[in-house]
């Protein structure tokens, strides 16, 4: 990222990039990463988080209208800016939701509010990356949760940062989504494949992982015994939540004064199962329904997945047909994924030994 906002303040082309993997891996840590690191690069910034009913466009409002009027504050841009604020203010009263800008300047019409939306989200990115240009600074957006954004908006998007990057404009994005936001971009438009960079986010490494466990402890002159190591490495399975949480869990149930010893951290392994089943896992199963959470275990009994959405139905005794509603509400709900046609997954690691340990009795009765 920090090569790529280089390459765009000095004109030249940089890839965005939309990171993928599953929850709790570590994508949202790496945004307010590429945050900093556009702080450092004398870049504006502005992050948004797309929540599960997935309206994108208002969002690029509010956010280009925070960027605008901190890069005016900072750069004193003046009738340029203001400029900028009207086509904005134009873009928002075409959106059927678009919000209220409280901005005392007269909408500017032309550029972005033809109600094509491909077309305007086109004529924004173009207005902020000149405004940018024309004062020798950039723009990073972080987008997270892209996943839950729909196709079309998707699209726009790509279509968007595509024309300010054919005018080698200084405005860039950094996104964050589950595994098939991969295929779901590049399914949006052929390009999008050449404009983005897609870093799979997974579990770290075991010396990573060692690391991240011995090197917070260390700087509080507290160490590890090695089989206390061995036995949160293999429970966590290398989640970089996963290891804070365990961790967390171990350094709490530790005597000390300086060594966290093997018994400690076995005594810890419930406590930290616990955190993460009542914080992590739960509060995103709980507002399921019961057929919803049928279909959940019975995923669960089958492994941890990808699994076959037939083998669902099978043990559920029901056709695949009577349960596409159900199985469309869990993806869209960011609870499942799909990989492959026909098959379906957790989007959260150990999402099924949580499910079983939930609900201990399989859907099939056994």
């Amino acid at each position: 990222m920090d090569t790529a906002l280089q390459r765009l303040r000095l004109g030249r082309d940089g890839r965005s990039q939309m990171l993928t993997g599953l929850r709790g891996v570590g994508k949202t840590v790496l945004l307010n990463e590429f945050e900093q690191l556009a702080d450092a690069r004398g870049f504006f910034h502005d992050h948004i988080e797309v929540t599960e009913e997935g309206s994108l466009a208002p969002r690029l409002v509010t956010a280009f209208r925070r960027i605008l009027l901190l890069m005016d504050a900072k750069r004193r841009i003046g009738d340029r800016s203001r400029r900028a604020l009207g086509v904005l203010k134009a873009f928002s009263l075409r959106l059927p939701d678009g919000p209220e800008l409280h901005v005392e300047v007269d909408a500017v019409y032309g550029p972005a509010d033809s109600g094509d939306l491909a077309s305007d989200l086109a004529g924004l990115f173009v207005e902020l990356g000149e405004v940018a240009r024309d004062h020798d600074t950039g723009v990073l957006l972080t987008v997270d949760e892209l996943h839950y954004v729909d196709f079309t908006t998707l699209a726009a998007l790509v279509v968007g940062l595509h024309r300010a990057a054919q005018l080698r404009l200084p405005i860039t994005i950094a996104g964050a989504g589950l595994p098939s936001l991969a295929t779901l971009t590049g399914q949006a438009k052929s390009y999008a494949e050449r404009m983005f960079t897609f870093p799979e986010i997974g579990s770290l490494s075991d010396d990573e992982a060692l690391e991240a466990l011995e090197t917070p402890a260390l700087d509080e002159g507290v160490g590890w015994e090695p089989g206390a190591l061995d036995q949160v490495l293999d429970i966590t399975r290398g989640y970089p939540y996963f290891l804070q949480e365990f961790g967390k869990a171990a350094w709490d149930v530790a005597d000390g004064p300086d060594r966290i010893t093997a018994d400690e951290a076995r005594r810890s392994l419930p406590i930290g199962i616990a955190e993460l089943d009542d914080g992590f896992f739960r509060v995103r199963a709980g507002r399921t329904s019961d057929l919803e959470r049928a279909y959940l275990r019975a995923m669960a009994e089958l492994g941890s997945g990808p699994v076959r959405s037939a083998e669902v139905a099978a043990i559920l005794g029901r056709p695949m047909s009577g349960l596409a509603t159900t199985r469309d509400s869990l993806v869209k709900r960011a609870l499942c994924y799909s990989p492959r046609r026909g098959e379906i997954e957790f989007t959260v690691p150990m999402f099924d030994e949580f499910m079983k340990r939930w609900i201990p009795l399989s859907p099939g009765g056994e």
